[in-house]
């Protein structure tokens, strides 16, 4: 199998934004000759509440969840489920200033998409 460029963006949860603190939630990673785009999260939700006693669970797990649906595309993710796979990345990676946000876009390359994405996971996410 020939060697994949591909784009990735750490996704991170700021329970108090205005702090600037951070836990490393996820991943989501494209590839744009493939049309490849997916998102795998481990959120940490014992050190989040350690960070932000208090902190409300459910929007937190909504907006994750609307980053895996943004990427799987068709009718669940609404009108951005349309788009070409490469246009929601941009859309997803876009900066914004809410609980969820996304690092920088990176690159990298692999032979294996999947196997890409479960390292970059277990290298930036997991402790």
């Amino acid at each position: 199998m020939p060697m994949l460029g591909y784009d990735y963006a750490i996704v991170r949860v700021l329970p108090r934004v205005e702090r600037g603190e951070q836990i490393n939630a996820g991943v989501i990673l494209s590839c744009a000759a493939t049309g490849y785009l997916r998102a795998r999260f481990e959120l940490d939700e014992t050190l989040l509440g350690r960070m932000a006693p208090g902190v409300e669970l459910a929007p937190i797990r909504a907006a994750l969840a609307g980053i895996e649906a943004v990427c799987a595309g068709g009718p669940a993710a609404g009108a951005l489920g349309t788009m070409s796979a490469r246009s929601r990345f941009h859309w997803l990676v876009a900066p914004r200033s809410t609980v969820v946000q996304v690092s920088a876009v990176h690159t990298g390359r692999c032979r294996d998409l999947d196997a890409a994405l479960d390292d970059l996971l277990r290298r930036m996410v997991r402790r």
